[in-house]
């Protein structure tokens, strides 16, 4: 038996579907078919989240304690009731949506700080580490990918939190820059699991932002960084590139460097350009590297539904479909007025929820809650047909049950079926619908 959960539109969300029995009985009716073989497997399924911005914590923060623990659990609660989700994403320092711009290691010009005494993680967004530590308490196991929006400015070429490039004399103390933070965050009960060397290297616009070229980032990644997380930090895995699915030849680059590709877990991207099918062509000349889509935003002026199928179909299914092993969205929470970002970061970010008077849960929460909730980590993803205007993507949990994110992607009502281990079953999904599908395994053979 096939149980379904749709949402049809803003006021229809997440709603029960009409079951759908499975028969071993061979069909008469032609309707598209969704063949599931669970005896193809892909990658495993790490998590699915949002970035916890320095924003986005200043508002959790500012909610009263008993309206922030009931959020946070609706969130991140390990029960079925929750949204699950699994994995965050900090930044390494400010990011655009926070309320200034710094780093945890600021300098005044010409001082001397080599044992990184000056280093402070409580000097700005001071809320990110105690709703991190409450996050935690709520589930252990969240996994956390750390990525830097820029390198302190007394580091960089220009001597600016916007744009400019690190400078070659300062590889060394930034690597130690990271390893003191993955260090701090520990002493604080955070594991951090994995870290980029920089988010969107080709962007010089946002604020901060900086510059970092493929032969730089192998460069800074084989010389500095690598050596420096294998000694004080070997948990913490290092992800390359970090930015968008138009760029294939960046990552390509820095892993064609024997030296760095050593010292690299995966490859991270953004889907602001590009398709998603780029990740599986970079992977597919390195295979045992990881795949982690880890950043999409939804703007304050995208339609509801229209924002939810696009990124269902795209964040979701393109990027599990092509090996990623976790779908992030940017942005945890957002105020009412999108108050909350650097003179020339990001504005009209919507988060997954708006923090106000009241809470308003956003097209990336029901992303999520068609996603994060069934799809827990330990999952596998397994083979789907391709079916035009149905796309979709399968996996199987831990505790053996198949799940099925699908889209009408077409104009007008659709039909389809679902065959799994020589069973059919029979759905009906209405223009652009959201839907996602479980079933025991053994529902499918009996």
């Amino acid at each position: 038996m096939i149980e379904g959960w749709v949402t049809r539109d803003a006021n229809s969300l997440l709603q029960p579907m009409q079951p759908a029995a499975f028969s071993r009985s061979l069909p008469q009716e032609a309707l598209p078919t969704i063949d599931i073989d669970d005896s193809r497997t892909f990658q495993p399924i790490e998590g699915f989240g949002f970035a916890l911005t320095g924003g986005s914590a200043y508002l959790l923060a500012g909610l009263p304690a008993a309206d922030r623990a009931a959020l946070l659990e609706e969130l991140f609660g390990l029960t079925e009731a929750s949204v699950g989700l699994s994995c965050l994403r900090l930044s390494i320092g400010a990011s655009d949506l926070g309320w200034r711009d710094f780093t945890y290691w600021d300098l005044p010009p010409g001082t001397a700080d080599p044992d990184l005494a000056r280093f402070n993680l409580a000097v700005c967004d001071p809320e990110v580490v105690p709703v991190m530590q409450q996050i935690l308490r709520i589930n252990p196991a969240v996994k956390i990918i750390a990525s830097p929006w820029s390198a302190p400015p007394w580091m960089k070429s220009n001597g600016s939190f916007v744009a400019g490039s690190l400078k070659p004399e300062c590889y060394s103390a930034y690597a130690r820059y990271f390893a003191k933070y993955v260090a701090a965050m520990r002493e604080n009960g955070i594991h951090v699991s994995a870290v980029t060397p920089q988010n969107e290297p080709h962007n010089p616009k946002n604020e901060p932002s900086m510059v970092m070229t493929a032969t730089e980032q192998a460069d800074f990644i084989k010389g500095y960084l690598g050596p420096e997380l294998r000694k004080g930090a070997p948990e913490t895995e290092i992800l390359c590139w970090d930015h968008n699915c138009d760029e294939p030849d960046y990552p390509l680059a820095v892993l064609g460097d024997a030296e760095a590709r050593r010292y690299i877990a995966g490859v991270a991207w953004h889907l602001y350009n590009g398709s998603p099918e780029v990740m599986s062509k970079v992977w597919a000349h390195y295979p045992d590297k990881k795949v982690y889509f880890t950043e999409q935003w939804v703007s304050s002026h995208d339609d509801f539904m229209g924002a939810l199928r696009w990124h269902t179909k795209n964040v979701i299914i393109g990027t599990l479909r092509n090996w990623s092993r976790t779908a992030l969205e940017w942005n945890l929470a957002n105020d009412p007025e999108y108050a909350l970002h650097t003179p020339n970061g990001a504005q009209g970010a919507l988060g997954g929820v708006t923090i106000g008077a009241t809470i308003k849960r956003n097209p990336g929460y029901y992303l999520m809650a068609h996603s994060a909730r069934f799809i827990r980590p330990g999952s596998v993803r397994v083979d789907s047909s391709e079916v035009g205007q149905l796309p979709n993507v399968a996996c199987r949990t831990p505790d053996s049950r198949m799940v099925m994110v699908v889209l009408n992607d077409s104009d007008g009502p659709r039909r389809f079926r679902v065959q799994h281990q020589g069973a059919y079953a029979t759905l009906e999904l209405g223009a652009g619908d959201v839907a996602t599908l479980r079933w025991n395994v053994a529902s499918a053979t009996a």
